[in-house]
């Protein structure tokens, strides 16, 4: 055998031993990088939520689910809109000051982006018990000073139509609004309010 053919064999065995140690290090590599990301009932669990609100009405109420908590979105009427303004001196929180109870945006006397839309994660600031919703007017052993919005059960916090938190309940705070955008008039996303669609 010629030293050129001896060469040649020499690389094709160089080149072929390789190629399969390096398909070796790819499939070693994927379940390995592949773990780094996460499962996808992670990625379910705090994906965001695409709602549709085309169907309600003024005084309506939807539940959905986000990161496995409740997040409640109340259509409110003009009255509930209108009744927040004087409710300042009863409340322990009436401008929105803690910060990481909402963002930016929700920073205001309406906790929303829109008045007529409220968006809120439906646990109590607490202990983490879930509030029932008492319409204004709705018979309850509440005192004079209620207008309707959020009683919890456990410990008797209260929160009005914007979810802000009453003086002289355990509840230390608002209840949180969460990330979220109206993608049109009618379809809101929770959990993401990057750049994009109406607000």
């Amino acid at each position: 055998m010629c030293s050129d053919e001896v060469n040649r064999k020499r690389r094709q065995l160089i080149a072929t031993t390789g190629v399969v140690g390096g398909a070796g290090v790819v499939a070693g590599a994927v379940p390995f990088l592949s773990s780094w990301q996460p499962s996808a009932r992670a990625r379910a669990i705090g994906a965001p939520v695409e709602v549709d609100v085309s169907d309600m009405q003024p005084g309506d109420r939807k539940t959905v689910q986000w990161q496995g908590k409740p997040v409640w979105i109340l259509r409110r009427t003009e009255d509930m809109i209108d009744d927040l303004a004087g409710l300042e001196d009863v409340l322990r929180d009436p401008r929105s000051e803690v910060a990481d109870q909402q963002p930016p945006y929700a920073q205001n006397e309406h906790r929303a982006r829109e008045p007529e839309y409220l968006v809120v994660i439906g646990l109590c600031t607490h202990l983490g018990c879930s509030p029932t919703y008492l319409e204004p007017g709705e018979e309850n052993d509440i005192s004079g000073e209620w207008h309707g919005g959020f009683f919890c059960p456990c410990h008797g916090s209260r929160f009005d139509m914007a979810g802000r938190v009453y003086k002289g309940v355990p509840a230390p705070t608002n209840l949180v609004v969460p990330p979220y955008k109206f993608l049109t008039d009618t379809r809101i996303l929770i959990g993401d309010d990057s750049a994009g669609g109406a607000a």
